[in-house]
């Protein structure tokens, strides 16, 4: 309502970092859950539509997480018997191959030395977990906010590689890995960006995504993936529709494009990670939205830095960022923070609050 007082609601990501085997992660985990509303929370949301969204039979998507990264199974296994769980039980609640139906909007910029990233979504599906990861085991070190626990929103791993996703549609979905099961395995196995797109195409795709991928050689490339087909182009900007994948489109594209076009304007001359920060995350720049109901609002901005391995993040609009010093915390530098605190202007908690 036009004139309407704006009460902004505090929120906050919790920050947890661990170094060891993948089992031990998992565990570490599950002990954390088990003190932590996420599980119930997130139990109540999906079990309305837990008998149309869920797979039954696990074996196929197991054996193919046991030919990609075998090591995240042993994650689960850590986290199914902290949580005294059967395997395909936890699988299913963490094994990120099934259907999420939450839309989300989501904004990305980049250039030589950064990759700037807006995550637009319902704040109720919203973890609220902030993970820096150093395996001992196999795969590589990596940082990031956690979608389902073991998935990804976005994230830069010790190469210097950045993932972040933009959301196309949920129709014709497929069999497949969702989309922050897919950001995780590419961090954890993906070493730059050739090795990032070689996985993209490989790995089946349950719904339509596009996945921005830049390492510290600083040219991002856009992986346009369906269950159906994958196509790959060379772009700083990318918001929700597929240019290449056209026929993949949902009807209404105004939005994004228009999105788009503002990204296009307001960063052309930017030069500086804080300035394309700032123009993310501005609510007045036209990029930027509280449009929570309609799973399109912007609830964290994240900066990467590949070549500084450095990383800044926000949750909520016009807001100073924390910055994280990755580099110093794979030196074995833990890191100070335990929580990152900031406002919506919206009433409802993420799933990590009471």
């Amino acid at each position: 309502m036009k004139g309407a007082t704006v009460i902004m609601k505090p929120y906050y990501s919790d920050v947890l970092q661990f170094r060891g085997s993948h089992y031990d992660f998992g565990h570490f985990q599950g002990e954390k859950l088990k003190d932590s509303p996420i599980l119930p929370n997130r139990e109540r949301q999906w079990r309305p539509r837990e008998k149309r969204h869920f797979i039954v039979d696990s074996e196929i998507s197991m054996a193919m997480l046991d030919k990609l990264a075998p090591q995240v199974l042993d994650e689960i296994q850590g986290l199914a018997d902290a949580l005294e769980l059967d395997i395909t039980e936890a699988f299913k609640k963490f094994g990120g191959y099934y259907l999420e139906l939450t839309r989300s909007g989501c904004s990305i910029f980049t250039n030589n030395d950064f990759f700037v990233r807006n995550y637009d979504s319902h704040p109720r599906g919203y973890e609220g977990r902030y993970i820096f990861y150093q395996p001992t085991d196999r795969g590589y070190a990596f940082m990031g906010p956690t979608m389902q626990i073991t998935g990804r929103i976005d994230g830069m791993n010790e190469k210097g590689l950045v993932i972040g996703y933009n959301f196309t549609h949920t129709k014709k979905s497929a069999d497949g890995f969702m989309c922050s099961m897919i950001a995780r395995l590419v961090l954890e196995t993906c070493a730059n960006t050739d090795e990032a797109v070689t996985l993209l195409k490989e790995i089946p795709h349950r719904h339509s995504f596009s996945y921005v991928v830049q390492d510290q050689r600083g040219i991002p490339y856009v992986i346009e993936a369906s269950p159906r087909n994958v196509a790959v182009r060379q772009s700083n900007i990318c918001t929700n529709h597929f240019h290449m994948l056209q026929e993949e489109n949902r009807y209404r594209q105004e939005e994004s494009l228009q999105r788009e076009q503002n990204i296009m304007n307001k960063q052309q001359n930017t030069s500086k990670p804080y300035d394309a920060f700032k123009i993310m995350n501005s609510l007045n720049e036209g990029i930027a939205s509280t449009k929570y109901d309609a799973s399109a609002g912007t609830i964290h901005t994240s900066v990467y830095l590949p070549k500084e391995l450095k990383a800044l993040f926000v949750i909520g609009l016009d807001r100073k960022p924390v910055i994280f010093d990755f580099n110093k915390w794979l030196q074995g530098e833990d890191i100070k923070i335990t929580k990152i605190k900031g406002e919506l202007d919206f009433d409802k908690p993420f799933v990590n609050m009471e």
